[in-house]
């Protein structure tokens, strides 16, 4: 599990498996910063994993301080699956 900061709006959200240098995340939690007074670009500020870190995660056993911190541009995430709950 890591922090991933992506510079732009990626378009991925929630729960969407994403790849980032050939390594395929899904993204348990996104905060999007700089919508309204931010820089010149948002940034989104995600929480990564694999699908076996997903209890870990949901259960919070683990601190977010210590977690690696990757920082990529949003051309270089590729969203792999999206979960939409409107195309149910």
């Amino acid at each position: 599990m890591k922090q991933l900061i992506v510079h732009g709006d990626a378009g991925f959200r929630r729960d969407d498996v994403i790849e980032v240098d050939g390594e395929e995340l899904v993204c348990f939690g996104v905060n999007k910063q700089g919508d309204w007074h931010g820089p010149d670009e948002p940034q989104m500020w995600c929480t990564v994993g694999t699908e076996d870190e997903r209890e870990t995660y949901d259960k919070r056993q683990y601190v977010p301080n210590w977690l690696d911190t990757e920082s990529v541009d949003a051309e270089d995430v590729e969203i792999v699956s999206e979960k939409n709950p409107l195309n149910v």
